[in-house]
């Protein structure tokens, strides 16, 4: 089919390059969130899906927003049959929707109806789930609750990040998202709608929302770190200063040193090798974090060139 692809940060990348390898199906043009400042310099850059777009040589749509008159007049003059959607970043109103004979078709990085929303793959860490996956559906103007076309699991590691689940999950859903099209086009696929039972929703996730809280049990803490990492990122303050948690274990081995025991909710205590800190159910040992102003450093080296004492308190 000839079809249009519209995404914007890496986890988009995989199901744009594979459209772009597929035999059956022409991109016939990209659109994606307009260019960005970045860096030091905060210049313009294209977003990685722009990037990959550009260097194979196809038309790059940037509106400014989905109700853009000029993306449904670029739209109509391009003669799409279907349109593939991963992450696009921008509301498409009913107007653009309706525009591909085979409508929109949106990888979305959860087992619908669970996780509808914005960040699929954090809230599914952090509430302790085991399976997760990713889902193809017709895209409506509601929030992801249109009809599923096909899905595939994946299991959730004890030690998985957001960012490693989406990575596995962005590489494996690309094969998802091209079959769901190659179905379509031979009409072996059907969608289904979703169920009204098991549905859960997740928003963005702020600043506010990443600070680490210490009276939670070590578990939740746990899920909570690997939830959003490496973004938003989550932190904590010492002594009004803002640290970044990059990566905490539950500590096992029995016993444990006596300098794990008996700490309050964000108390810090070590050894010379572990760094614990206190949570409503005991300790949690710190492996990596980012003080204000440097960059991310193993626990204990920041431990042996600070000046903290015993007894400090993160809060």
């Amino acid at each position: 089919m000839r079809i249009v692809f519209a995404g914007t940060p890496e986890t988009a990348v995989p199901s744009l390059k594979a459209l772009i390898d597929s035999d059956a199906h022409e991109v016939a043009a990209v659109i994606t969130r307009p260019d960005a400042p970045k860096g030091r310099g905060r210049t313009l850059h294209r977003s990685p899906v722009g990037e990959v777009a550009h260097a194979a040589g196809i038309e790059v749509l940037t509106p400014s927003s989905g109700r853009d008159p000029e993306l449904a007049t670029a739209l109509r003059g391009l003669d799409i049959e279907a349109a593939a959607v991963v992450a696009y970043g921008n509301i498409l109103p009913q107007d653009v929707l309706d525009i591909p004979r085979h409508g929109w078709v949106n990888l979305h990085f959860s087992l619908l109806p669970a996780w509808r929303g914005a960040s699929p793959v954090n809230a599914a860490i952090a509430a302790g789930d085991e399976i997760t996956g990713a889902s193809t559906f017709r895209l409506e103007a509601a929030m992801d609750t249109g009809p599923v076309y096909g899905t595939i699991t994946e299991p959730i590691k004890a030690e998985d990040t957001a960012g490693a689940l989406l990575e596995r999950l962005a590489d494996s859903g690309a094969g998802l998202l091209v079959a769901t099209l190659d179905g379509i086009e031979s009409g072996e696929v059907v969608a289904v709608e979703q169920p009204a039972d098991g549905v859960s929703y997740t928003g963005k996730i702020s600043s506010a929302d990443a600070r680490i809280r210490w009276d939670l049990p070590a578990f939740a803490v746990d899920r909570h770190v690997r939830s959003i990492t490496p973004a938003p990122g989550a932190w904590t303050e010492l002594d009004g200063e803002r640290f970044k948690i990059w990566a905490v274990t539950l500590p096992s081995g029995d016993p444990l040193p006596e300098q794990s025991g008996g700490l309050a909710a964000g108390e810090l205590n070590w050894t010379k090798k572990t760094l614990f800190v206190g949570t409503a159910t005991g300790p949690i040992v710190i492996d990596r974090l980012q003080p204000p102003g440097k960059k991310p450093m193993n626990a204990m080296d920041w431990v042996r060139g600070s000046h903290i004492e015993p007894g400090a308190q993160f809060a």
